[in-house]
């Protein structure tokens, strides 16, 4: 089948995670994604672990399906030349490179876009190409501590945590993808590429949304709430008889449900809990209620009266439970591919299900300059032929 981005060609200087995330969902759709990497060394991320898989990192190999790789020295001028000749053909181009490095390689915006005036150009960078940190690296765990995203995050007690995963680089790469993608469909109109210029900073400060807003509407300074809700309740953890779930009440009719479930049809007469503001207000009466009642059963009790009553709950699973996850398997979000070093490897899949165009996992995770000779060799026979 052909993927919804075939056609579509990405030179990805790119490297680590927010980057590498956003070509490999653009692999995913369809597109052809050449990688470039330093001679040698290669993505940072080839080295980091354990685990390794005969010393193929598991970090590399979530970001990096469906590309091709090539060896490129950007300090020589052969190199460049090589990246210059490479953006004449391409669609994209995406970089993270600090600001003001491909300035120094020669490989800025304008000078691609003569080269290539349908090019789309995706910058990400720590903090954007503009304002007083411009000049400053950033990596995930710093932006998460200046976002403000660790300061709503644990409890008072734990103090700021960070996610558990670089969420970050996940949203930026996030971002990339949808503005390249937007790019790509003005271009049909204009004819004309562009610069997208995104930085890591923005896109976490894009994620505070409600607690953000809470912020801007009232000046005052959130506080860590751990597993709770900052404005509705019942939403948070609770311990059962023999674990932890998540109750997600998110309507006063799904509440009426819950406390009809726990035996307490009561509490949902009650005023102090009759509608959500009143519960938010009264959270600390409320909650211990709820949770002596959860601790008298199990937790695969509750889940199912839950689902039949259509009030949202889930228990907290480890990845042993994920990955045995019918539902999961069944949305094939778990695939296994060939590697020609590491063997059979198994990887998460793609969450995009699309009817006609489906995503499709051609490549595995490329070995560095394992395309060289294809890549390199149709240079120089282009030029041999000019």
């Amino acid at each position: 089948m052909v993927g919804a981005l075939n056609g579509i060609k990405i030179l990805d200087l790119s490297r680590v995670l927010a980057g590498p995330f956003c070509t490999m969902i653009l692999g995913d759709l369809g597109a052809e994604v050449i990688k470039v990497e330093a001679p040698g060394s290669g993505d940072d991320t080839r080295n980091w672990g354990p685990p390794f898989k005969q010393d193929i990192s598991a970090y590399y190999l979530c970001a990096n399906r469906n590309k091709k790789s090539v060896t490129i020295d950007l300090k020589s001028a052969q190199g460049i030349e090589q990246i210059k000749e490479l953006v004449a053909e391409a669609d994209v181009v995406i970089n993270n490179f600090k600001t003001g490095t491909m300035e120094k390689f020669g490989l800025e915006y304008k000078t691609l876009s003569h080269i290539n005036n349908k090019i789309i150009y995706c910058s990400i960078t720590g903090f954007g190409e503009t304002g007083p940190y411009k000049n400053i690296p950033g990596y995930d765990f710093i932006i998460q501590a200046m976002s403000g995203l660790m300061s709503i995050t644990g409890t008072e007690e734990s103090g700021p945590q960070k996610l558990g995963v670089a969420i970050v680089d996940v949203l930026t790469g996030l971002y990339a993808t949808i503005g390249i993608q937007a790019a790509i469909i003005e271009r049909e109109q204009s004819g004309k590429g562009q610069k997208i210029d995104l930085s890591l900073y923005d896109s976490a400060v894009s994620a505070l949304i409600n607690i953000g807003s809470n912020y801007l509407m009232t000046s005052k300074i959130p506080k860590r709430l751990g597993n709770e809700h900052a404005n509705i309740v019942p939403y948070q953890t609770f311990i059962t008889e023999d674990g932890e779930m998540v109750i997600a009440v998110g309507n006063d009719g799904q509440f009426k449900k819950l406390c009809e479930i726990i035996d307490y049809p009561e509490l949902a007469m009650d005023a102090r809990f009759q509608t959500n503001p009143a519960r938010v207000k009264h959270r600390q009466k409320l909650i211990p209620i709820l949770q002596r009642a959860f601790l008298q059963k199990n937790t695969a009790y509750w889940k199912e009266k839950c689902d039949v009553n259509n009030v949202p709950c889930g228990p907290i699973q480890n990845l042993k439970e994920v990955y045995v996850d019918p539902q999961l398997n069944e949305r094939n979000m778990f695939i296994e591919m060939d590697h020609p070093i590491a063997g059979k490897i198994e990887m998460i899949g793609s969450p995009l299900h699309l009817s006609r165009t489906p995503v499709t996992f051609r490549h595995h995770p490329p070995t560095i300059g394992e395309h060289n000779q294809e890549i390199l060799n149709k240079l120089h026979a282009t030029k041999s032929n000019e």
